[in-house]
């Protein structure tokens, strides 16, 4: 629908390839303002039950072409995002909060990207043999596509997170029903405008807006959706999990990360606080693999940290349209006192807040102040103990500590609850690797942060997730696999 300059934009459902209006709604904010900027269908069952039947019908057609033309759409729709990229790298700044500079360099590349990947990756798969002669059989292997895929992304990337899921689950031949998050749906809804265009048939996508205990709720629990993938808080999973084990559901869970970062005194400090600060505090630490947890060498501690926090200081915050500034705005109010909420709690324990909140001003222009927004935050003196150690604040807040031995380092990493990813840092290449294979954690890196190969497995440990996703794994995720024996 139209938006003229008085009127919040009007989102639509985008059901069996057509978009179709909501009886109500729910308000989504600009975070750089603090006003509505969008009206988001508040769907529920009977929203969710059209697209689950939608999909549905679609499956039989879609899952019998083969991977290459399933491929030839997702390419086409990739061109086409790439051919629109500005127009959603400005809805998407401005819905999430994020700035330009970080939707036009990681948002839009990605989620074009991740069409194009997993077009390519469903070609190159194959399936295993093996031959029990003595028997006179042959026995292999195929993989079929599930169903209908239900796919819940979050608010922090929300169409890289979204393409994520939907490029491999319709390679593979499923059908979705995709639920963005309610306070970030803009560029989903753009993105449904593009599917006709793309050749993509009607019901093989579909898109349901609406929050999570409504439409959320009646899309994992639908008897005729086999397959769940979620990305976003172990809570929500928990609730998640319990609705589907009636049906026992296949589930991928990409959930919180409590990610540590582990400096030896033999590591290069420049390029480890250059590459720190940005783990730390990217996309407003709105990041499942934000860096929240420093363990420095006591040796090297002290001037880790003046030199950590002169270069968080020189990280900044404002208005996201400024190309000078690394950050934006945080995704609610809400979510914005929660984090402020952290850092009293930090002062509140004897902590030492050395820049950030309650430190450092923002200069933000007159139509901004009303903004989410918040400098980066550095704090020390906390206990290992603290729910600042122990829970996900996702902001841009990160906690520093000293340690004394590699041991006491590698505990006090994995004494979290949470397992997502972890760095390490050392010119020690024994001990780099020794380290790593210790840390709980689905993704370590060493020496760098955020380095993708998307063939790799992406996924976390204990409370960060179940299951894995990535080329390979994404693929067997949204398969299911048949054994057939031929007797001759």
């Amino acid at each position: 629908m139209a938006k003229t300059s008085e009127s919040p934009l009007v989102l639509e459902n985008f059901i069996g390839g057509k978009f179709l209006p909501c009886g109500s709604h729910v308000d989504s904010y600009d975070p750089s303002t603090g006003k509505v900027h969008c009206k988001v269908p508040d769907s529920g069952k009977e929203e969710v039950d059209a697209a689950v039947a939608a999909a549905k019908e679609a499956f039989p057609d879609w899952s019998a072409r083969s991977p290459e033309q399933r491929a030839q759409v997702l390419y086409k729709l990739a061109e086409l995002l790439e051919a629109n990229l500005e127009e959603f790298v400005q809805a998407e700044s401005k819905d999430q909060g994020k700035t330009l500079a970080f939707a036009r360099t990681v948002d839009i590349p990605r989620a074009a990207y991740n069409f194009r990947f997993f077009a390519s990756s469903v070609l190159h798969h194959t399936t295993e043999c093996s031959q029990l002669e003595h028997l006179g059989c042959l026995n292999y292997t195929v993989r079929c596509p599930v169903g209908v895929a239900a796919l819940i992304s979050p608010w922090n990337l929300p169409l890289y997170l979204l393409t994520w899921k939907i490029a491999p689950a319709i390679a593979a031949g499923n059908t979705v029903v995709a639920k963005p998050s309610e306070m970030t749906s803009v560029t989903a809804w753009m993105m449904c405008k593009l599917m006709g265009q793309a050749g993509i048939p009607p019901g093989v996508v579909n898109v349901v807006f609406g929050t999570g205990p409504k439409a959320g709720d009646a899309l994992v629990g639908h008897p005729d959706v086999p397959l769940v993938s979620f990305t976003g808080s172990t809570a929500t999973a928990q609730r998640i999990t319990e609705r589907c084990a009636p049906y026992c559901k296949k589930l991928s869970l990409e959930l919180g990360g409590k990610n540590p970062a582990i400096v030896f005194a033999d590591a290069d400090l420049d390029q480890c606080i250059e590459t720190t600060v940005r783990s730390s505090f990217s996309n407003q630490g709105e990041i499942c693999l934000c860096t929240s947890r420093i363990y420095v060498e006591r040796s090297v501690y002290p001037d880790f940290l003046q030199r950590f926090v002169a270069a968080a200081k020189k990280w900044k915050t404002g208005v996201p349209s400024d190309p000078s500034n690394n950050n934006g705005a945080l995704i609610s109010k809400e979510h914005l006192e929660k984090v402020r909420g952290f850092v009293a709690l930090a002062k509140s324990e004897g902590g030492t807040i050395h820049c950030g909140e309650g430190v450092d001003e923002l200069d933000l222009p007159e139509q901004n102040k009303c903004g989410y927004f918040m400098p980066a935050t550095v704090i020390s003196g906390v206990s290992d103990g603290s729910r600042l150690m122990q829970e996900e604040i996702f902001g841009p807040v990160t906690c520093v500590s000293p340690f004394d031995a590699e041991d006491e380092a590698v505990a006090r990493g994995n004494g979290v609850r949470y397992g997502l990813s972890a760095t390490v840092w050392s010119r020690d290449v024994g001990k780099v690797h020794r380290v790593a294979k210790r840390l709980q954690a689905g993704l370590v890196w060493t020496n760098c942060w955020l380095v993708r190969d998307l063939n790799l497995p992406f996924g976390g440990m204990k409370s960060s997730g179940v299951g894995r996703e990535g080329g390979k794994d994404s693929y067997h995720f949204f398969t299911e696999v048949k054994s057939i024996t031929i007797k001759h």
